[in-house]
């Protein structure tokens, strides 16, 4: 099902997300509708922050393959790429970002199984870049001082800047117990 994405000034994408700990039902339809709302955006990739959901599962589409992953930790080359990223949750927004090379990332699928994602240039941009929004951390953050005034110059100058934001309760729970 096809989610409203966040926008910057919504907290939830300033929260570092929690540990995905329950592998059901839930989650597997979390993962479904983040697949189908990236694709239909279209983006290459898209974290649960971005729909509202403070969990640390994000999804990509890069190369033809479309994944997901779950509780990601990465390690990165120490080369590096400079290029131009955006955000879904920044629109019509693009600046030159630093981003490792390469990235091994490793966490869990929608059932609870082991998953390696291995990668350069678009693929390991886009896992620091959703890896950075489960930390609540935005690609503007990593602009160099000047250049992220101007980033937010441009968010204040642009017409859905301020829009109140729209708030759905998740069914997930962020921690055992909660909803």
């Amino acid at each position: 099902m096809l989610k409203p994405i966040r926008l910057f000034g919504d907290p939830v994408l300033r929260t570092p997300a929690a540990p995905v700990e329950t592998f059901d039902k839930e989650l597997r339809q979390l993962v479904a509708d983040l697949t189908d709302t990236m694709l239909d955006a279209p983006g290459v990739g898209l974290a649960a922050p971005q729909i509202g959901v403070s969990l640390r599962v994000f999804t990509y589409w890069v190369d033809d393959v479309v994944g997901h992953l779950i509780n990601p930790d990465l390690d990165l080359s120490d080369e590096l790429q400079d290029g131009e990223e955006g955000c879904l949750s920044l629109p019509g927004l693009a600046y030159d970002t630093k981003r490792a090379q390469r990235v091994v990332a490793r966490g869990m699928n929608m059932h609870g199984e082991p998953v390696l994602v291995e990668g350069s240039d678009l693929l390991a941009r886009c896992v620091q870049h959703e890896t950075d929004h489960l930390d609540g951390v935005l690609f503007i953050d990593r602009l160099d001082p000047e250049v992220r005034k101007q980033a937010m110059r441009e968010i204040r100058e642009s017409e859905w800047f301020g829009a109140p934001p729209v708030v759905r309760f998740s069914p997930h729970a962020i921690r055992p117990g909660l909803g």
